[in-house]
């Protein structure tokens, strides 16, 4: 569109649209919406939000008409032998039919009112007409939207035949244009067809590299993001109606009959997004002065995975964040979260991948790579998702014993890391390594990890039985979490907080009763500690209230001020749903505020022991002042964000009872798993009132056998450690904890992945084309954030002169500043 005139044309087209009057298929009139528009933005811009909403409210017909007119008009040019002819079958008409098809759905999916109009119109079968004697059809008219080609049928009978619904015809159609000829492929000695389903990049499933241009892949963009837009009514649905509900485009893709199609387009998006590798030059600073669209996020399902499909994986391992003198650049890979989520798919359901990185120790810098996310958003509210999902890789991994025996090599790479996740003085193995940052996760969260302890705890325990050589340091942290968890004001705050607690006792136990003769330093730390294993196993509620009125005037006395009988909210780990409902500065604090049975005890003799049992002590509730910032998450908790329900204890013997090609985290729906949680999901906040009937129905099911024995086998005043294992202690199999998907969690990943998707997608059109900018979304909340401090864009203070002059140097490269403000997907 490329002068005043023609827009002027097209937009009143567009105003003609919402006219109360019923536009004839055959009026010439449609056809301006795929001749006139030049690009996406000319349609993004002209076709505005209010315009498609008072269309779509206003006059349903007329939009009918339009996406009848739309689909049909694509379809034949899909199928005409002589697209993309510029003179009779134009590429650009095709690229507009699916520019205005991106612009108009999510204003669709977002009405509620016509969800039922939605299922009929594009998901039933429908009868199309067509002129011929009946069995032998001429031509197809696909809504008479082209009369001028079809005077020569007039003659002719009507008949009607039974077609595939229309939302089916256009993925099927969008799926063709992917590996059309001279549109999204380039034309080879080999093309004996128009539609060729060749994959586009070298890797997975092909070893031979196909050329390409920046016009075929800028034409894949445009199919892939209708693709993508069709796909996404989810994000107009809550999380807990999606797995009940689905979303009837995906599932029509993922179950395609034809593996060919399967696979061509699987392994084409796959390698595109694995082989994207921008210049050198521009990293670290890709996040500052490249924005690519390469970098869309793809996803995975089932392959036969070879090992050279791995190399670009591996080097995910190698992406952390690095320092620099640049104001604003030291930042963590834009597009690893994705990468992380494609890893643990791909964990999941291949076997064959999943060997490859536990038999071979690769898992361990896999480790250290996801601790480093998790460590690295642990207190942003933004990217509490991404958290979460990174402590489900660790789970996941953990369930393989073999990745429990491969964390007892040293590690000697912390050199290579960013300096806030190093370890002081560290010289241990990796499990040393995952067992301190679990308990830095658990320690400096302030309490916005809660939702995921048992998580957390779960992946310790799977891999207790397998871990030798445990460092001092590491088993101070494990007896400093069992410290925090068996204080009174820890286990009278909460129904469910004893089942973290045994969580951890089974853990302690499985490294004695598997692995004591190689951890002796975890044995001299229980026994330091015999005083408080014993206070837990003679526990009662009046000692309990005891202790806790005796820690209050204690920090009384000491000008703390802090009182905990009188503040049970404060020092109460709620639910993820109780804390959801309460206000910010109502949530409980976690175990880093839980207060221990005496502030002056040190456990172990860890240098670093007295920092640790300070971080654990009580601090005030987190609150956020009002008037310094609008960052507010959409969601606090997982009340809209279910998790997996943790299968615990589940040992091997019972694991290879499970039915053959059951996966270790089955995506079934569990109708026990999702009571479970609703019963969880009713709880009320503060409505907990423990009592010694409460008491006795857990406490004598604590597993604090294997421990009292060792300390009483033990000699604590010499400060002695048996040699062997008592021979009271009778070890039990290692067991395996696993976490359920339910029809909740699944939706808690959806809203992950479109939160992911979404925000990929405002990075990479620069916000020029948003595709569901403007409308409702109810997966998530989307803010609108004020960016402020200086970057490389927008220095300032004293480095005006010298960032004015970088920012000059950068822009001839063709960078532009950003926007003032910029959109943020909360808590996703």
């Amino acid at each position: 569109m490329g002068n005043s005139d023609s827009k002027l044309v097209f937009k009143q087209g567009i105003f003609k649209l919402s006219e109360p009057v019923a536009i004839s298929p055959d009026d010439t009139y449609w056809t301006g919406f795929w001749k006139l528009p030049e690009s996406t933005e000319d349609v993004f811009s002209l076709f505005s939000p209010v315009d498609v909403r008072r269309a779509r409210d206003c006059s349903l017909k007329n939009v009918e008409t339009l996406f009848n007119s739309l689909i049909s008009r694509l379809t034949e040019l899909r199928n005409s032998r002589a697209f993309p002819d510029p003179e009779t079958a134009p590429e650009k008409e095709a690229l507009n039919c699916i520019r205005v098809l991106t612009r108009l759905l999510p204003f669709l999916y977002e009405a509620d009112h016509l969800e039922t109009w939605e299922e009929k119109f594009f998901w039933e079968r429908r009868k199309r007409k067509y002129k011929g004697r009946k069995g032998q059809r001429t031509e197809i008219l696909f809504d008479e939207s082209h009369p001028e080609e079809t005077e020569n049928l007039k003659d002719e009978k009507e008949h009607f035949e039974d077609v595939k619904p229309l939302g089916e015809e256009l993925i099927d159609t969008l799926v063709d244009l992917l590996f059309y000829t001279n549109f999204t492929l380039p034309r080879t000695e080999l093309s004996k067809t128009k539609v060729t389903y060749a994959i586009w990049q070298n890797g997975v499933g092909c070893n031979t590299p196909m050329s390409s241009s920046k016009e075929l892949e800028s034409n894949r963009t445009e199919v892939l993001r209708l693709l993508l837009t069709l796909s996404s009514k989810s994000l107009y649905m809550p999380a807990h109606i999606i797995p009940v509900k689905g979303v009837k485009a995906i599932t029509y893709l993922a179950t395609c009959p034809d593996k060919q199609v399967v696979l061509s387009l699987l392994c084409s998006q796959l390698n595109t997004a694995l082989r994207h590798n921008p210049a050198t030059w521009r990293v670290p600073y890709d996040h500052v002065v490249y924005k690519d669209p390469k970098q869309d996020p793809e996803s995975t399902g089932k392959l036969n995975l070879d090992p050279v499909f791995l190399a670009p994986i591996n080097k995910l391992s190698k992406l952390q964040a690095t320092s620099s003198y640049l104001p604003g650049s030291q930042k963590p890979v834009m597009w690893a979260p994705e990468m992380i989520m494609l890893f643990w798919e791909t964990l999941q359901c291949n076997k064959r991948f999943r060997s490859f990185i536990l038999d071979g120790g690769r898992g361990n810098e896999f480790v250290i790579l996801i601790l480093f996310y998790a460590l690295e958003y642990k207190t942003d509210p933004a990217k509490q998702g991404v958290v979460r999902m990174c402590v489900f890789v660790l789970q996941t991994l953990s369930t393989e014993p073999e990745f429990g025996k491969h964390l007892n090599k040293p590690y000697t790479s912390q050199s290579s890391l960013p300096v806030h996740m190093r370890l002081l003085e560290f010289n241990g193995t990796y499990a040393d390594f995952l067992l301190i940052s679990i308990h830095r996760l658990i320690t400096t969260s302030k309490g916005k990890l809660d939702a995921i302890y048992p998580a957390l705890l779960a992946t310790i325990n799977n891999v207790a039985a397998y871990i030798q050589d445990l460092s001092p340091s590491a088993s101070t942290k494990l007896l400093h979490l069992y410290a925090s968890m068996s204080a009174p004001s820890f286990l009278l705050a909460n129904e469910t907080n004893h089942a973290l607690l045994q969580s951890l006792l089974e853990s302690l136990n499985a490294v004695i009763e598997h692995q004591y003769k190689s951890n002796r330093a975890l044995a001299r730390t229980i026994l330091k500690s015999k005083r408080r294993f014993e206070a837990l196993r003679t526990f009662t509620l009046e000692s309990g209230q005891e202790e806790i009125e005796r820690l209050n005037q204690r920090r009384k006395d000491s000008g703390d001020g802090f009182d905990a009988a009188t503040s049970p909210v404060q020092l109460t780990r709620t639910g993820s749903v109780d804390s959801s409902r309460s206000p910010q500065s109502a949530r409980t604090p976690s175990l880093s505020n839980v207060p221990e049975e005496d502030g002056t005890f040190t456990i172990g003799e860890d240098e670093d022991s007295e920092d640790e049992a300070t971080a654990i002590l009580p601090t005030q509730p987190q609150s956020s002042p009002s008037g310094q910032s609008t960052r507010t998450p959409s969601r606090s908790s997982s009340v809209d964000e279910p998790l997996p329900t943790q299968l615990r204890g589940m040992s091997e013997k019972a694991r290879g009872k499970m039915p053959a090609g059951q996966p270790a985290f089955s995506r079934q729906n569990s109708s026990t798993s999702l009571s479970s949680h609703a019963a969880t999901v009713m709880s009320p906040l503060g409505g907990f009132h423990p009592s010694a009937r409460w008491i006795e129905s857990w406490l004598p099911t604590l597993p604090l056998h294997t421990i009292l024995n060792l300390l009483d086998y033990s000699n604590p005043s010499a400060g002695a450690v048996p040699k062997n294992l008592p021979p009271t202690i009778d070890p039990s199999p290692p067991r395996v904890h696993l976490f359920s998907w339910t029809p909740l969690s699944l939706g808690w990943y959806q809203s992950l992945l479109w939160g992911f998707i979404f925000a990929s997608e405002m990075v990479v059109q620069k916000g020029t084309v948003g595709v569901w900018n403007a409308t409702s979304i109810r997966l998530f909340k989307v803010e609108k954030e004020v960016a402020t401090g200086p970057s490389l864009t927008r220095p300032m203070g004293a480095v005006d002169a010298v960032g004015s002059n970088l920012v000059q140097r950068i822009g001839r490269m063709g960078v532009k500043a950003e926007n003032e403000t910029r959109r943020v997907v909360r808590d996703v």
